[in-house]
């Protein structure tokens, strides 16, 4: 998920009563809730570690208590540097428990990035496999606007622990946040019935005789109802738009069929390379096609795509279509060396 949800995450379950055992808690949740999102920093050293690390260690449960640790260090400093300054919290810090609260957070990030379609390895380094739900999609304003209201709530009505006129507590706002946490719970819950309907669909469907190997159902945002399918065959990818509303007609009359490229030299070469391997790794329906350079250039360009992310163009009949979202490039030239790797904006050298 993008970093706003994961911060109004973590500040909801400070709120729901977490700050009412220790000093800094709703601080050391909330930033414990985004902190895994530090691994964006590791992308300075070029595209190809930046695939390999994203959604890496400080996404998995191995990693929860060393971010924790990490967030917790920021919170002291700031705590001394109050303290310095002849200032203190309501409430005594309990550091034992700040460190738990943070693992608590740390694990809310991971299950959020689990329920969308770019996955986590919350096993590694045990098992790199990567694991996602496919329910909500990356940005989810029904969610943000849940997530806010459970934080706006109390100071825009002036509900106080649930009692209009109540005398001001120290601690207000828990049971909004505690409901919108749970309104986040029901969006899953309504997601993940959709989700399964969706793919209850696709896997019921005749694909022309051929043997189905998988199905997958992305999610657009907000419509529960819109899904966008994914079905791999041995011959072929079939893109299917989904309207749940709509009654069942046969997926291929209205589906983007896309025949498996046959492999050659410079996709095997494309496929060896760093970022090759890296990206193959990390995606569920790989999509890999060369073509040759225009002159006066000499060699090829060899993209691969996930097709999983495809989707988000090719429901727009008639529409042009920019560079597939998290798309990749690996040049190579007439020898099928390596000459330069290319994710997004961002170009690596081998």
């Amino acid at each position: 998920m993008e970093p706003i949800t994961h911060l109004l995450t973590g500040a909801c379950i400070g709120r729901a009563g977490l700050n009412r055992q220790t000093g800094y808690a709703t601080l050391m949740v909330t930033l414990a809730a985004e902190f895994p999102d530090v691994d964006v920093l590791w992308s300075l050293d070029g595209p190809v570690r930046a695939m390999a690390s994203h959604r890496g260690f400080t996404h998995s449960l191995i990693g929860a208590p060393v971010d924790s640790a990490i967030v917790l260090g920021f919170v002291y400093a700031f705590h001394r540097w109050r303290v310095n300054r002849g200032k203190s919290s309501s409430l005594a810090p309990r550091w034992g428990l700040l460190f738990l609260f943070g693992i608590l957070a740390v694990l809310s990030h991971i299950l959020l990035d689990f329920t969308n379609n770019y996955g986590v390895r919350p096993f590694m380094p045990f098992n790199w496999h990567w694991y996602s739900w496919d329910i909500v999609f990356i940005l989810e304003p029904v969610m943000l606007v849940a997530l806010l209201l459970g934080l706006l709530i109390p100071a825009v009505f002036g509900l106080v622990s649930g009692e209009i006129g109540a005398r001001r507590e120290t601690f207000p706002g828990r049971w909004s946040a505690v409901c919108a946490l749970l309104a986040v719970c029901a969006i899953w819950w309504v997601r993940d019935y959709h989700h399964r309907k969706a793919i209850t669909l696709l896997n019921s469907a005749d694909y022309q005789g051929e043997v189905v190997r998988r199905t997958a159902a992305m999610p657009f945002a907000v419509n529960p109802f819109s899904w966008a399918g994914i079905v791999e065959t041995e011959n072929y990818y079939a893109e299917v738009p989904i309207d749940l509303t709509a009654t069942p007609v046969d997926p291929l009359s209205h589906a983007k069929v896309l025949y498996k490229p046959a492999e050659t030299p410079a996709t095997l070469a494309a496929k060896r390379s760093p970022l090759g391997r890296v990206y193959l790794d990390w995606a569920q329906f790989p999509f890999v096609e060369n073509q040759h350079l225009p002159p006066p250039e000499q060699g090829y360009d060899v993209r691969f795509r996930d097709l999983r992310f495809d989707y988000i163009g090719f429901h727009i009949p008639g529409q042009p279509r920019g560079r597939p979202p998290l798309s990749a490039d690996v040049f190579l030239d007439e020898h099928l060396n390596v000459v330069l790797m290319r994710m997004g904006n961002r170009e690596q050298k081998p």
